[in-house]
């Protein structure tokens, strides 16, 4: 296999794209500890300016990074879902339901957790949403080194959960995390919808009409109330996936390349910026603060029961099968590993609780996260020792 070759698979993996995610996550917790802490945090800060014509605005860079390039990442979120929907998974009513309602068990049930523990605390109340999502890039690479042998089913089961977790997270960011609507704004944001409606009904496939549209919505999502990234979920839903005279799909050809930007630099690069922790901060009390406990708990308790009771009893009253190869233990590690939240979760930290706070978000996600990620991978490796040891 030559040098091509391997780089090429390199970056269609989906492994190579977790490892580099948990690379990224532990240089920010190691450069957070040392004597570089300040400069990297002033280095985040840094204000970058942009003028085009009377729009002149300066934000810091992680600003940038969160509701600029994160604005790519839900663009090919969105993408993904389109193709689900339209000729994947999704397309199928019979399909949806089962994953659908463990991704709804998976969502609900860390925000009871969640809930339940920060109950006596308002001001914390408004985090409820941290421990609902699953970062599949994570999921998937754990499952992939741990779980060589599962059956692909199962694989299926935890790609299909965690699109409706994406789907989920969309419609919560959309929905509990915006700020102060704008009619106006909001209108001149629904003139440019109707605006991409009529560039997918004129199958035009050139991004560069969709891409200057979404930058309007961008821009009226900003100063209207709404998330930006709300806007590249909209503008993938325009994006035609099928086209008269064409065989191949122009959505999956834009996915195909936007998906290792988004994988190998947007998605590190935020973990980067996020997930900087400093330990020597931490005391007992951190640990056992509520707002730790419920992120933790609600990530590594709550997937675990909301996703596995929910297919366990769908599988109990019939509505829910599954190949003879595919047993409740490796169900119960899909759930287990569907804790892993970093991204999106560090996402919806910031946007709901302040800064003073994000100590505490970033220990409850890591914690969690890896926690899940270990107890998984012991299930996986577990059913592993088994089977060799019925084979001997």
């Amino acid at each position: 296999m030559d040098i091509k070759q391997k780089i090429s698979n390199f970056f269609s993996s989906e492994v190579s794209s977790g490892i580099l995610m948990i690379l990224s996550m532990f240089a920010s917790v190691c450069l957070a500890n040392s004597p570089w802490r300040e400069p990297i945090s002033h280095f985040w800060e840094t204000q970058l300016f942009l003028g085009l014509a009377d729009i002149k605005f300066s934000r810091s860079l992680e600003w940038w990074i969160n509701d600029v390039l994160m604005v790519f990442f839900f663009l090919q979120i969105g993408l993904e879902l389109k193709r689900e929907m339209k000729e994947g998974f999704l397309s199928d009513a019979k399909q949806i339901i089962v994953p659908a309602l463990a991704a709804l068990g998976g969502i609900v049930c860390p925000a009871i957790i969640y809930a339940i523990l920060n109950n006596n605390s308002p001001q914390y109340m408004n985090g409820w949403a941290i421990p609902t999502a699953t970062d599949i890039a994570f999921a998937v690479c754990i499952l992939m080194l741990v779980g060589k042998s599962v059956p692909q089913a199962v694989k299926i089961f935890l790609l299909a959960i965690a699109i409706f977790d994406d789907l989920g997270a969309i419609l919560i960011i959309a929905l509990f995390y915006n700020q102060g609507v704008s009619i106006d704004l909001l209108g001149y944001a629904s003139l440019t919808c109707i605006a991409l409606y009529f560039l997918n009904k004129m199958e035009i496939t050139n991004f560069i009409p969709y891409f200057i549209l979404g930058v309007v919505l961008w821009y009226c999502f900003l100063n209207g109330g709404i998330h930006t990234t709300i806007s590249g979920v909209v503008v993938a839903m325009a994006y035609p996936m099928r086209v008269h005279l064409r065989k191949s799909s122009p959505l999956e050809a834009l996915s195909h390349k936007l998906k290792p930007w988004v994988d190998f630099v947007i998605l590190p690069v935020f973990a980067f910026a996020s997930a900087g922790l400093y330990l020597g901060g931490i005391t007992l009390e951190t640990f056992t603060h509520t707002l730790t406990l419920g992120i933790i708990f609600g990530l590594f308790f709550g997937k675990q029961i909301g996703i596995f009771m929910s297919t366990w009893m769908l599988i109990k009253i019939g509505i829910a099968s599954f190949p003879k190869d595919v047993k409740l233990a490796d169900l119960y590690g899909v759930s287990a590993i569907a804790g892993i939240g970093f991204t999106m979760a560090l996402f919806v930290g910031k946007l709901s609780l302040p800064e003073y706070m994000q100590g505490e978000v970033r220990l409850g996600i890591l914690c969690g996260s890896l926690l899940s990620a270990l107890w998984g991978a012991a299930i996986f490796q577990w059913q592993e020792h088994i089977k060799k040891s019925r084979q001997q």
